[in-house]
């Protein structure tokens, strides 16, 4: 039966990731006219200067911020999970503001700060910075935007550890420094390389933030916007986008070696981990989070602030002339609907699909022709950029001999693409809770003739419901704030809510755009109160494992 399921899977993969990218892969290898060129549009691209030193701008702008998030991101997750200070509820809450909104908040929010018209713009010039626009924008927008998806998985790392390990070594005298290092970072080995990996392809594969604030800095993602959406050059446009999946690759790679190297570290006879109070650790990791926090809430403030002001920066006054422009003007109360409907079939099916994908990869036999395939796949979406994912979707669906065909245009292939768009953090998350059950579980259940589904049921999914909960209302969350994987896939019917925003933007209505996605993070930030009372309310019956 698990044979059979992982087809299903590989199947689903194929219709809905392989063959559209096929379709991108036809498109840069023929010429305008659909004649047959060979390699001639990528010889093209290693003749353009321009293209060139985008790859470089890509390439170092992701590292940084890579560089940049993931220690920010461990000791964040590490006060949420390893300590005892007040408020971790409210910190986590927080730390996934920049799901609330599409990522172009965040670079109107930092233009409203430093740009200039901004608040702080003279901070800029004492900085000896020349302006906002440009890779110091780029930079830090990008740094927020990534930053709740290295939480999430580090928190998933940390959460799951055998109290037993630490218990011995301070039985024997190691020091917390030493615990540290030799048990706790090797325990979130498999997280920290996860987190870094999504950080790096999540900086690589944004066009939303460059596009706003990079100003001449021009990076692939947005080479492929200006080449697709400008030029209607969809030859070139497919040359990039098809070198913007190397890190995919990379990232299979990483992931197949660490995955040989990773150890269980929750065994069927595992004992909860309790942090301890420690004044001093404690203390010091509040006021690290207080300091994150604040500079999460001043972005998310600022563009609250500005969607309100009459005619910023020379009437600040309150005014609700940026929502009704958006609300009535923009017509966007019909796409509110149709945004919850993605939103709740991307958490529903997508959690289901997801987790269930990683369950028969990690801890089921036999079948090793499909899990490369299935593995490979899995890892692949977070290196594709949604307006990539999207043109693969038109030309692929729109081809009336598809029998998938019915779907173009349809709210059901906008999930379905959003479901893939975001299939990697999810996935990823999946595998970090499942590497840390012992293969023990499902041995025991062989032995005692227990079917692999029962096992599934009733022990795996009761102790990874904090990971569902996590990677259903970041599916919840983003299935919202997207736009670049559904821009060219709605229709008047289907258009959804994030779109306006889009279309706002490019109009040069920035004051009504805010107030657009100011709306979608109230709808969002709702969906996460509801998910934390859900978590809540799951954990009392499925958790009472870890509480001693």
């Amino acid at each position: 039966m698990a044979r059979w399921m992982l087809a299903a899977v590989l199947l689903f993969m194929l219709a809905f990731l392989a063959a559209p990218l096929l379709a991108i892969l036809l498109q840069a290898v023929q010429d305008p006219q659909g004649g047959y060129v060979g390699l001639a549009n990528f010889w093209a691209y290693v003749q353009t200067p321009t293209l060139l030193a985008s790859l470089w701008n890509s390439l170092w702008v992701s590292a940084m911020v890579t560089v940049i998030v993931v220690p920010m991101a461990f000791v964040f997750a590490y006060a949420l999970a390893r300590s005892c200070m007040p408020g971790a509820a409210v910190f986590r809450g927080i730390s996934l503001i920049p799901l609330l909104a599409p990522s172009l908040l965040s670079a109107i929010s930092l233009i409203y700060w430093f740009g200039n018209q901004g608040v702080l713009k003279d901070v800029m010039s004492a900085l000896g910075v020349a302006q906002i626009y440009g890779p110091v924008g780029v930079v830090i927008a990008e740094c927020f935007a990534v930053f709740p998806h290295a939480v999430m998985i580090l928190v998933t790392a940390l959460t799951l550890a055998d109290a037993r390990l630490y218990e011995a070594a301070q039985a024997l005298g190691t020091s917390a420094r030493r615990q540290f290092f030799t048990i706790t970072l090797p325990g979130a080995k498999y997280g920290l390389i996860s987190a870094a990996l999504v950080s790096f392809t999540l900086v690589m594969t944004d066009f939303g933030i460059p596009k706003v604030i990079g100003g001449n800095f021009n990076m692939m993602a947005t080479d492929v916007f200006k080449l697709v959406i400008g030029q209607q050059d969809f030859a070139k446009g497919a040359v990039v986008a098809l070198l913007l999946l190397s890190p995919a690759v990379l990232s299979f790679a990483v992931d197949r070696y660490v995955s040989r190297r990773q150890t269980a570290m929750l065994t069927a006879r595992a004992v909860a981990l309790q942090p301890k109070p420690s004044a001093w650790r404690d203390r010091w990791l509040l006021l690290y989070c207080l300091l994150v926090s604040a500079l999460m809430l001043a972005m998310l403030g600022m563009a609250i602030f500005a969607s309100f002001a009459s005619f910023w920066p020379y009437n600040l006054s309150p005014s609700l002339q940026h929502y009704r422009l958006g609300l009535v003007d923009g017509d966007v109360g019909e796409g509110f609907v149709n945004s919850l409907k993605m939103a709740f079939g991307t958490a529903l099916f997508g959690t289901a699909l997801v987790f269930s994908s990683a369950y028969l990869l990690e801890k089921t036999k036999g079948a090793n022709v499909l899990r490369t395939p299935v593995q490979a796949m899995s890892i692949i979406p977070m290196a594709v950029p949604g307006l990539v994912l999207g043109l693969g979707y038109i030309f692929f669906f729109n081809i009336p001999s598809n029998p998938l065909h019915g779907l173009y245009h349809t709210l059901t292939l906008l999930t379905l693409c959003t479901i893939v768009h975001f299939y990697t953090t999810g996935h990823l998350t999946a595998v970090t809770a499942l590497k840390s059950l012992d293969a023990e579980f499902e041995a025991v259940s062989a032995s005692l003739k227990v079917p692999f589904y029962k096992t599934f049921w009733r022990v795996t999914v009761p102790i990874c419901t904090p990971a569902l909960i996590d990677i259903a209302r970041y599916f919840f969350i983003n299935a919202m704030t997207t736009i670049s994987a559904v821009v060219f896939l709605y229709s008047p019917q289907t258009k959804v809510a994030s779109i306006a925003i889009l279309n706002l933007d490019e109009a040069g209505d920035i004051g009504a755009a805010a107030a657009m996605a100011v709306l979608i993070a109230a709808i969002s930030a709702l969906a996460t109160c509801v998910f934390a009372l859900l978590g809540a309310w799951v954990g009392r019956r499925t958790q009472a494992w870890r509480r001693r």
